[in-house]
């Protein structure tokens, strides 16, 4: 509806005053002032010196014929919107596409024939996977979700980081410490790192010996290769019981290794197309306006920035992607600008984007986290965490029906808990820093996912005691209820919901939305009987229907489950 509202008004400005307008439609922030406004009448007065009053009121009046099949009223308010609201009868009809939608009400065909990777994730081989890698991980789930609901094909790639410095000092601890890797789990590699740096922070020597043993594992030293091999499948079995756990999933999980052979043909082209320049015999890359970045260094290693070049390069040829968007933190945004920039200088741009979603940190009261100093909270231990405050939560408030089993209430305690910190984690703009509060995460009456499901889970119950799930609104007479008239106003911006959080990389938009609905739908269950009324039932039910089915496909792109009984 408002794409074909906003096409109208721009084929109404363009008739009546020759002007090419980028318009968009706004939700007015009080529903008094209608379903959607438009500025256009100010835009049109910037640009021609005309009253905003009078130009609005000669696009009311081209508007009210145009859009007569959508639009009950449209109005002229100071200092020149229009406001427009729609005809009942059509949100109403809205009820029946849900239902017949289904699991798909709210897809987009907007990226028919265009293909999106999706980089995300990306955990650090040898290390524990932190509660710091929560937020890539589950940002980037989300996204893939989303643009695979909107239409595009989506390739998620976990960048696995098993190559560089690092696992020089890992090797440099295994073999001075005489250890046995096969009897290292990924707790005791991470110890090994630890250990290192504090004693590198007394030995600056320690890092020249970490650089050596990176150097005999990039040319494919036997014994180097044989140590880090067993690093990595030691590590992929915790990751691998995490993924399970969050519910996340991946197409591809290269490695930067992976890039290893791919990385002579990229320095090539980078030299020759004279990018390079020698510094303190190093290999670098400047910019105007950016630090310089090294592409090979001064004892012939490549780098971070080689690498993601080279992925860079793969993946263009592997894919042909329109976008390629790097879900990572914040901290790497230096290093992503001179990688795109690069590209750029490459010729790898033309007809491509690529996006840097840069989130923020997840913090404790104590700060940051750092891994070298060993201050690292695991993620399966927060998980856990959140499994058993979800199955205290659930026993308190009724919890599962008493023949439901122990696995069954194993599976609602999983679902909410997990949910909880998902939710917790996508609720907030991926740009900003997150305060970790335990408390936040299982609130019954704000904005989190225990509320959304328990809210689901209600809409489903009234719709097994009606014996109907999936009924269709029948009526085609005005709304009866002032009660039914805010959720009715609400459910049919399910799909523009979905198609701002991907245009803006912003879960939390759809956050926003589920948690308004699951307000309106409470609001309108506490005011209007349903099973029992004496009017309007079948909208009724269709309302509750409605509201189930989209927070279900909301929550479900959101990555979070929902249970028809709590």
């Amino acid at each position: 509806m408002r794409i074909e509202i906003e096409d109208a008004v721009k084929k109404a400005v363009q008739e009546l005053y020759r002007l090419e307008l980028a318009s968009p439609l706004e939700h007015p922030k009080q529903e008094s002032f209608g379903d959607f406004a438009s500025p256009a009448a100010l835009e049109v007065a910037r640009q021609t010196g005309s009253d905003p009053l009078e130009i609005a009121s000669q696009l009311k009046l081209k508007l009210e014929d145009d859009l007569k099949d959508l639009i009950e009223e449209i109005q002229v308010e100071k200092p020149g919107f229009l406001n427009f609201w729609l005809k009942d009868q059509l949100l109403l009809e809205e009820l029946g596409r849900i239902a017949k939608g289904a699991d798909r009400y709210g897809s987009l065909d907007l990226g028919k024939g265009e293909t999106i990777i999706i980089d995300y994730s990306a955990p650090n081989i040898a290390k524990r996977f932190g509660i710091g890698h929560l937020r890539s991980t589950v940002i980037g789930q989300a996204l893939y979700n989303l643009y695979k609901f909107s239409g595009y094909k989506v390739v998620g790639d976990n960048h696995l980081g098993d190559w560089g410095t690092q696992f020089g000092a890992i090797l440099r601890q295994v073999k001075s410490k005489n250890l046995n890797v096969k009897n290292l789990n990924v707790d005791k590699l991470e110890e090994l790192y630890v250990d290192f740096h504090r004693e590198a922070e007394q030995n600056p020597k320690r890092m020249e010996e970490a650089r050596e043993w990176f150097l005999k594992l990039e040319s494919g030293d036997k014994e180097a290769r044989e140590i880090w091999q067993e690093v990595i499948d030691a590590s992929k079995k915790e990751f691998d019981r995490i993924y399970a756990l969050l519910g996340v999933g991946f197409d591809y999980a290269y490695g930067e290794s992976f890039y290893e052979d791919k990385m002579p043909e990229v320095i090539a082209e980078v030299r020759k197309k004279g990018l390079v320049k020698k510094s303190d015999g190093a290999e670098i890359i400047e910019f105007p306006n950016l630090p310089p970045a090294i592409l090979v260094k001064s004892d012939g290693a490549t780098t971070y920035f080689t690498r993601d070049l080279a992925t860079i390069k793969f993946r263009i040829e592997e894919w042909n992607p329109q976008t390629i968007i790097y879900e990572v933190g914040s901290d790497q945004k230096l290093h992503f600008q001179q990688v795109f920039e690069t590209a750029r200088k490459l010729g790898w741009a033309d007809g491509r984007e690529f996006v840097h979603v840069a989130h923020g940190l997840i913090r404790f009261a104590e700060g940051k986290l750092s891994t070298r100093r060993g201050q690292t909270v695991k993620l399966e231990d927060v998980l856990e965490e959140a499994i058993a405050r979800a199955k205290k939560l659930t026993t308190a408030s009724g919890g599962a029906p008493q023949n439901a089993g122990a696995g069954r209430n194993e599976d609602i305690a999983r679902a909410v808990g997990v949910g909880a910190l998902k939710y917790f984690d996508l609720s907030h703009q991926p740009q900003t820093d997150i305060i970790f509060e335990w408390e936040k995460l299982f609130l019954m009456e704000g904005n989190s996912a225990p509320y959304l499901q328990y809210t689901y889970a209600r809409a489903k119950s009234v719709l097994a005691k009606a014996k109907t799930d999936n009924p269709l609104a029948m009526s085609h007479e005005p709304l009866a209820s002032e009660a039914e008239a805010p959720l009715l106003r609400w459910l049919y911006r399910f799909p523009e919901v979905v198609q701002d959080a991907g245009r803006n990389y912003s879960p939390n938009l759809l956050c926003n939305y589920l948690f308004e609905l699951a307000q309106r739908f409470n609001s309108f269950y506490a005011a209007a009987p349903i099973l029992k009324a004496e009017e309007n039932k079948d909208l009724r039910l269709a309302l509750t229907s409605a509201t189930a089915q989209v927070l279900k496909n909301g929550l479900t792109l959101l990555g979070i489950e929902t249970l028809e009984r709590l």
